[in-house]
């Protein structure tokens, strides 16, 4: 499954706990289409010691959340938007469909 969401894109979270908060995108799943951010879908994770500069204890982690979840930020008018794929010099982009502005990750 192809995701208008990368790796680098800021996004918006548009329902569940976090609604509103906008972070950067750390990892994406294409396969299961989901998305990792940071800051958001925070959880405690017990995690063992390994060596002097990681130590033990319990740690807050981002979890995974679904791509669905999520809308991309446009860096042009910064307000939440869907994406459209358009055909521009040998290459595909995405662009805002509202401001008409390409989305570069």
């Amino acid at each position: 499954m192809k995701l208008s969401i990368r790796k680098g894109d800021l996004i918006e979270v548009i329902s569940g706990d976090d609604k509103g908060r906008q972070g950067k995108v750390i990892e994406v799943d294409a396969k299961k289409g989901r998305i990792k951010v940071e800051g958001i879908n925070m959880v405690k994770r017990h995690e063992r010691a390994s060596g002097a500069s990681k130590p033990g204890g319990i740690i807050d982690k981002p979890a995974f959340l679904n791509r669905s979840n999520a809308m991309l930020v446009c860096p042009k008018c910064s307000k939440p938007t869907r994406v459209r794929w358009e055909q521009r010099v040998d290459k595909r982009v995405r662009v805002c469909k509202s401001c008409g502005g390409e989305v570069v990750s």
